[in-house]
């Protein structure tokens, strides 16, 4: 059986940002001596849970996700409530998953969809589109595909020598592309790209990367589409790459 890889090719590009996410990464680290404070941990962790499910159509807004998490009683969509409260679990979750256990994928996945789908914390068991309006934009490997397609993902992550900061946004972009899940694929998708970066670096854990994500949904989306009609991750690892570079310049440490 022929070794998985995914197609992507290199470019300055993404050299580039590499070198200046290292160099903002070691700036913070230097500053915060390792350690941000737990108030910018909390308040980034519910940036990235409210902006995360925003993507998705979540209509609260970040005071609405706030009051939540703080175990307030709010006027809302119990659904969507449900959805911030799910996604508050999962991320609570995020240092102790194995980033490379299928097994941790589908535990995340559980958490995240309890109550909100039948098919939580199980592969999808029928096909699956992605539309735009009426307009199929991607359509995802048949569900009998998707069991052996993850495996291999996570088999070649592991062995694989890019830098992490290149094979997480390719591992991203080939989640999305298989669509493992009958929904909440881009929620989950997102999360374990943070939890790949925060292995590399726990910095990564607590970084907001969702709000940006969500300020270029259109361009997210887009270097999605673009990456498909190229068989190829190379625009959406740069994008993604983009988005990190300006998230991680917007930390203000306090040393």
């Amino acid at each position: 059986m022929a070794e998985y890889k995914p197609p992507f090719h290199m470019t300055d590009r993404i050299t580039n940002l590499v070198a200046a996410i290292c160099e903002q990464v070691g700036r913070i680290t230097v500053l915060s001596h390792g350690n941000l404070s737990p108030h910018l941990k909390k308040e980034n962790r519910i940036r990235t849970i409210h902006s995360s499910l925003a993507i998705e159509q979540n209509s609260l807004s970040l005071e609405q996700v706030t009051a939540i998490l703080d175990g307030k009683r709010i006027l809302g969509n119990p659904y969507e409530i449900r959805e911030v409260k799910n996604a508050y679990d999962t991320y609570e979750l995020m240092l102790s998953l194995n980033q490379y256990s299928v097994e941790d994928l589908l535990k995340a996945h559980k958490v995240m969809m309890e109550d909100l789908i039948p098919e939580n914390g199980k592969f999808r068991s029928g096909g699956v589109g992605i539309f735009d309006g009426d307009v199929v934009v991607h359509m995802a490997p048949p569900a009998w595909l998707v069991p052996t397609q993850i495996e291999d993902l996570f088999a070649w992550y592991k062995q694989s020598n890019v830098h992490p900061l290149i094979k997480s946004a390719i591992f991203h972009y080939e989640f999305e592309f298989i669509h493992p899940f009958a929904d909440g694929n881009g929620r989950i998708g997102r999360m374990w790209h943070s939890v790949l970066l925060g292995k590399w670096n726990e910095l990564f854990f607590w970084l907001p990367v969702e709000e940006l994500i969500k300020d270029r949904q259109k361009d997210y989306y887009n270097a999605l589409g673009k990456s498909d009609k190229e068989a190829d991750s190379c625009s959406f690892v740069e994008l993604i790459l983009e988005i990190i570079l300006d998230t991680i310049k917007e930390i203000e440490v306090v040393g």
